[in-house]
């Protein structure tokens, strides 16, 4: 277990952890170390949020702050596969011609496009957070539930990877292959059992951090079904892609949930 957790660190963030092949082997057998990593991703990336509660700061500059804080602990890795997906979405061409341009490490507009538009959706959906955050206390929750909500979209975000490393088949042989290919559906079930206990980090705003985690598994089965018809399956980039794209549907779907509800 320990092993499998080292493995999951190093390989999901940039704490030094040290790397082994053991550990990356104890990793690959356990989609479980998803979402766990997201609690701890997610406890570092609300600490602005948190300290916005004891000295109040403008909430475009917390938001920002947690921004910065999430990718100095995950790097950059995942954005990668960001924009390798949407260099592949406008390429007119069979999944092999998808796939190419994946390869390609020149970076095109429809990859630009796709960078800018997962960053600015993470910092809107962040500043959205500490909004309702800030207006919600203390009957609403305030910015301790919205700290909640940001952790849970965290571990919703990898949970959602997870069940695609259980479920999904890789498209070609690579370092997706090399994460899916000892998985399989059985190992759903801990993936997401391990995310469900989430939904309690936003008492008592409990609606927003359903909503959350559902968005994020709406967005993993979405991935899925566009990568097995335009890509032939899942890959490393795919996987990348949805941590990012999961965060995002996650962030703005509890945001919109904590002001309806």
């Amino acid at each position: 277990m320990m092993a499998a957790l080292r493995g999951a660190l190093g390989f999901f963030t940039r704490i030094p952890v040290g790397r082994s092949d053991a550990a990356w082997e104890a990793f690959v057998r356990a989609p479980w170390t998803f979402p766990v990593v997201g609690y701890l991703v997610g406890a570092v990336a609300v600490t602005p949020i948190l300290l916005a509660g004891v000295r109040p700061l403008p909430a475009a500059t917390v938001a920002l702050a947690a921004v910065l804080v999430i990718y100095a602990v995950t790097g950059i890795t995942h954005l990668d596969g960001v924009a390798d997906l949407g260099d592949a979405a406008v390429v007119h061409g069979d999944a092999a011609d998808r796939r190419a341009v994946m390869h390609d490490s020149a970076l095109g507009v429809g990859g630009t496009l796709a960078l800018v538009l997962v960053v600015i959706g993470v910092l809107t959906g962040l500043l959205g957070v500490v909004e309702v955050g800030s207006s919600g206390a203390p009957a609403g929750g305030g910015l301790v539930a919205a700290a909640g909500l940001v952790v849970a979209a965290e571990v919703s975000a990898r949970a959602a990877a997870g069940l695609l490393v259980c479920l999904g088949d890789a498209a070609h042989t690579g370092l997706g292959s090399s994460v899916i290919d000892p998985s399989g559906p059985r190992a759903a079930l801990p993936v997401f059992a391990l995310a469900v206990p989430a939904v309690a980090l936003g008492w008592p705003r409990l609606i927003p951090v359903v909503a959350a985690l559902v968005a994020a598994l709406g967005t993993a089965a979405a991935l899925r079904w566009w990568a097995n018809r335009r890509l032939g399956g899942i890959s490393g980039d795919v996987l990348g892609a949805t941590i990012e794209l999961a965060r995002v549907a996650a962030l703005h779907t509890g945001v919109i949930a904590w002001t309806l509800s």
